[in-house]
């Protein structure tokens, strides 16, 4: 069961990855992966190697912790592959609704990171840091490209740093640098030459950055964490719902000024979004208990 629920979060990371503004690490901070998934992916070092080239599949396996990361990737790519297509149709026509969603999910997991660690003044120090640093991303202007096809390596290996950092979302740095749409057409259409170069990317910049996250929680969990936090809490600022040319409004405002406001819908989409969140961090409890009543039945 342990494995169903990997696949799961790893459908929410995927969905979330699709969005610009949305990072899939931030799900994988929030659902409690994230240490195990920089570790297992810093583990795809020499000595795996080494264990491949001796031929000792099982020990390799069991280095990488590949049923982790084969059931996490796996749900990922299955999410990108079959929500690109109906994410991309929000974006365009109905966003306030999917940014509330998303700001639902967000919200839901606060409290909880917020407890997670023992505050004090260098942690709220490093937290405001995170905070400034997301938003100082968010405040970024996308523009369009017309990409080189090398392009599309040098742009998987710097999404894919933004997307395993909670709160800084690998889309939306494709999107600033002018790279989303092309990305997003090339998985649409299935251009497995563009999509090739891209992975290649982002294999090459997941191997490198997932080693120093992997290090600074290693060896300053708690800092590191806190910082993670405040980046996290930052991104409200990328995916406020009611916002127009890089301004914020208040709902009734955006109404007045821009247009439709949604409000109703965006109240749903919030709502979803929370429940959502609180049945993905109790994934674990959901699943766990069926097996303990059965435990204890048998003993009985």
């Amino acid at each position: 069961m342990q494995y169903i629920q990997w696949i799961i979060k790893g459908l929410a990371m995927g969905a979330a990855d699709v969005v610009p503004g949305v990072s899939g690490g931030t799900l994988a901070f929030i659902l409690g992966i994230y240490e195990r998934l920089l570790a297992a992916i810093s583990n795809c070092n020499v000595q795996a190697l080494r264990l491949l080239g001796r031929g000792k599949i099982a020990a390799l396996w069991q280095h990488i912790d590949g049923t982790f990361l084969l059931c996490l990737f796996g749900g990922i790519f299955i999410s990108i592959f079959s929500l690109a297509g109906v994410i991309s149709y929000f974006l365009e026509y109905r966003p306030i609704p999917l940014w509330a969603l998303f700001n639902g999910l967000i919200l839901a997991a606060l409290p909880t990171l917020i407890k997670s660690l023992r505050w004090n003044l260098l942690r709220v120090g490093l937290c405001l840091l995170g905070v400034a640093f997301a938003v100082s991303v968010g405040m970024l202007a996308p523009h369009e490209l017309k990409p080189a096809p090398w392009l599309f390596f040098i742009a998987g290996a710097i999404a894919i740093c933004a997307m395993i950092l909670p709160g800084i979302s690998g889309s939306f740095i494709l999107l600033i640098s002018g790279m989303y749409a092309p990305v997003l057409l090339a998985v649409t259409e299935l251009q497995l030459g563009v999509l090739a170069l891209f992975l290649a990317g982002c294999i090459f910049g997941l191997l490198s950055f997932s080693r120093l996250l992997n290090w600074l929680l290693q060896h300053y969990h708690d800092a590191t964490l806190a910082l993670l936090i405040g980046v996290v809490i930052g991104a409200f600022y990328r995916i406020w719902p009611w916002q127009a040319e890089q301004k914020m409004y208040l709902p009734w405002q955006y109404a007045r000024q821009v247009g439709d406001a949604d409000i109703g819908m965006a109240l749903v989409c919030l709502i979803a979004g929370i429940g959502i969140m609180l049945l993905l961090l109790n994934l674990e409890k959901w699943f766990t208990l069926p097996a303990t009543a059965e435990n204890a039945t048998t003993k009985d």
